[in-house]
């Protein structure tokens, strides 16, 4: 007899209302339901308004369901813990602190000495390629440098769930191609369940494990894509077939409600 597998992460049944200052509601999300695997890569893919952040602010404990449950290992998700860690599109560093003590600071609440603290902080800077600029402030360095250093500040703790919210959405086209083999590269060595919020298409299908599509407002889930890309994800998996046509198909579906906003943004 098979064991049943329970998911590290599930959302059941999830909406999400807000009120308006003139007392009007606002529906951002409407039965949301998915299950996640530990160690899985899940990309968030919609228009904006489709309640992509939202879901993950409540993932992240920062707000609470209006309706349903954010479930963690059996656990619902009522407030933020150290289990759960977000890399936000504005880096998020304290402009006051180097890059190496912006890493360290996330590990004191796991009780490591000064020393430990110190070890951990140089390796992850180092694989994120930043060994050389410990000691630079967030402003001495670039935006994909910042970006790095959030990411290595995030995954330092050795989280359960890392949640990157439009993380590399104010980087050049370059910086943000070479950080998303970053990313695939650091997720894909270690265990722990990504959500990432994105507006880009071929972003999402080249990052994730399955790609969850999402409706305009209220958020529903349209369809998730199951990924058939496999690792190292580099410059060769851009023009695997599958990856080709996957983005080609995601960008007729999405197109309506991409051309719908800009209609509405005029």
């Amino acid at each position: 007899m098979s064991t049943l597998i329970k998911p590290h992460l599930k959302i059941s049944d999830v909406g999400k209302i807000y009120a308006t200052q003139e007392g009007k509601k606002i529906v951002a999300l409407q039965n949301v339901n998915l299950s996640v695997q530990r160690g899985e890569f899940i990309s968030l893919l919609g228009p904006s308004g489709c309640g992509k952040s939202t879901l993950l602010n409540l993932i992240a404990g920062f707000q609470n369901p209006t309706t349903g449950a954010v479930i963690q290992n059996g656990v619902e998700v009522l407030e933020p813990n150290a289990t759960r860690t977000v890399v936000f599109q504005d880096y998020a560093l304290f402009n006051w602190m180097t890059l190496q003590k912006n890493v360290e600071f996330g590990l004191k609440a796991k009780g490591m000495t000064k020393s430990e603290r110190a070890e951990v902080a140089r390796d992850f800077l180092a694989r994120v390629q930043l060994a050389g600029f410990e000691d630079k402030l967030p402003h001495e360095v670039s935006g994909g440098m910042k970006q790095r250093a959030a990411i290595a500040r995030a995954m330092a703790p050795d989280p359960e769930i890392l949640l990157m919210d439009e993380p590399l959405g104010a980087l050049d086209a370059q910086t943000r191609v070479l950080l998303q083999e970053e990313i695939s590269r650091l997720t894909s060595e270690g265990n722990c369940t990504v959500i990432f919020v994105t507006h880009g298409i071929d972003e999402a299908v080249f990052l994730a494990d399955r790609v969850v599509v999402m409706s305009p407002r209220p958020g529903r889930i349209r369809e998730i894509v199951t990924s058939d890309l496999g690792f190292p994800r580099n410059a060769a998996s851009r023009t695997d077939p599958w990856f080709v046509r996957t983005v080609n198909k995601l960008w007729e579906t999405l197109k309506p409600d991409w051309q719908k906003e800009e209609k509405e943004n005029a």
